[in-house]
């Protein structure tokens, strides 16, 4: 592996603050809109399948754009994502202040999923260029991000109460903010092309980058549905705004709680990690339709679900990055993002599905069990980790 860039101490220092109050900024805006759009769309008239068709529209451009990062990250510099990312997701919340039509939804939905994929992709692959430890610079990004995924919903929560479009306009301005940051990050050169004169078995097939890929699809499909059908279960369970946004809150908290415990991991740590993180994650989320009337149970089942989340959020692109030679770094945590963005799209589509003819008690049930599916074949294989 090779060594991260050298830098004066207080550019480094300087890079870091910027990288961790960015992330700290755009996890607040999206915490506030993963509440206030699925919401806002039930509020308006939209029923429950429209509502994860909408949350799903977002994992279609996310995946797209993560499609091509690994290319366009050989052309520009990773800083550039993470300013695209704020903007994006900035002008995604603003348009909803507007209109609530079905084609401004449609289009802040796919700014919204571009924001994530250049977010995430951006900062996860800047902070493992700077850093010696991949899972350590990732459990940083993911523990900050993780504290404004607290405090987005828990705004959230409170701001809704006067309207799910007045929160959506907060979000936006905070969102706006996150540009100032990711403009102040260091300017790092882009990867080296990829050499053409050997055959590469395709990244996403390599051992260990596997293990990542699949452990990026698990965190994708928890987070779609956390996004879309946890409030909706929540909101037709009378749960009120304030209570929702304090359950998400709680989710997010204890993926805070994940991802540290999990940076602190070495070894064969990191993929029973894995294995246990994404059976916690779907059994958890599983059990929140059954609970939802309860608000103490539901939110300890979102709790033991967040810290296995956190955990494979965390170490599956770790493992991903650590499987590679330095300058395939951009490609693994793309492809690492592909799987998640894929997950996003299929788990709110796949409950949209069966809620046409099963209750959503019993889809989300469904859909959590099936997230713990990667578990089983995760168990028997033995990356280089």
């Amino acid at each position: 592996m090779s060594p991260p860039p050298q830098e004066d101490a207080g550019g480094s220092r300087r890079d870091t603050t910027a990288s961790l109050v960015g992330a700290v900024i755009f996890a607040v805006g999206l915490g506030i809109a993963s509440v206030a759009v699925p919401l806002l769309a039930l509020r308006v008239g939209y029923s429950t399948p429209e509502v994860g068709v909408i949350v799903a529209i977002s994992a279609v451009s996310q995946m797209g754009t993560r499609l091509v990062m690994g290319a366009m990250m050989r052309r520009l510099p990773d800083k550039v994502f993470v300013v695209v990312a704020a903007a994006s997701l900035a002008l995604s919340c603003g348009v909803l202040v507007l209109s609530t039509t079905w084609l401004v939804i449609a289009v802040s939905q796919l700014l919204q999923g571009l924001a994530r994929a250049c977010f995430w992709t951006g900062t996860q692959t800047h902070a493992v260029r700077t850093s010696e430890s991949a899972v350590g610079a990732l459990a940083r990004i993911n523990l900050v991000s993780g504290l404004g995924q607290i405090a987005g919903p828990l705004v959230a929560g409170l701001l809704i109460a006067r309207s799910p479009q007045f929160a959506l306009g907060v979000a936006g301005a905070i969102s706006a903010t996150g540009v100032v940051a990711a403009l102040l990050l260091a300017r790092l050169a882009p990867f080296a092309p990829r050499s053409k004169d050997r055959t590469r078995v395709r990244i996403w097939l390599r051992p260990g980058v596997d293990v990542g890929c699949w452990a990026g699809a698990s965190a994708g499909a928890w987070r779609g549905l956390l996004g879309s059908y946890v409030p909706v279960a929540l909101d037709l369970a009378r749960q009120s705004s304030t209570t929702i946004g304090a359950l998400v809150a709680v989710a997010n908290g204890a993926q805070v709680a994940g991802s540290a415990i999990a940076g602190r991991l070495r070894g064969a740590g990191l993929r029973r990690s894995l294995v246990l993180g994404i059976l916690a994650s779907g059994i958890g989320i599983a059990v929140v339709g059954p609970l939802a009337g309860m608000a103490a149970l539901a939110g300890l089942a979102l709790f033991v679900s967040g810290i296995g989340a956190g955990a494979v959020q965390t170490v599956g692109p770790a493992v991903a990055t650590d499987a590679v030679d330095a300058e395939e770094r951009g490609d693994a945590i793309a492809s690492t993002g592909t799987f998640r963005a894929a997950a996003l799209l299929v788990a709110p589509f796949a409950v949209a599905g069966m809620v046409t003819v099963i209750p959503l008690t019993a889809a989300i049930v469904t859909a959590g069990l099936l997230i713990t599916a990667p578990a089983v074949g995760l168990g028997r294989l033995r990356p280089a980790v």
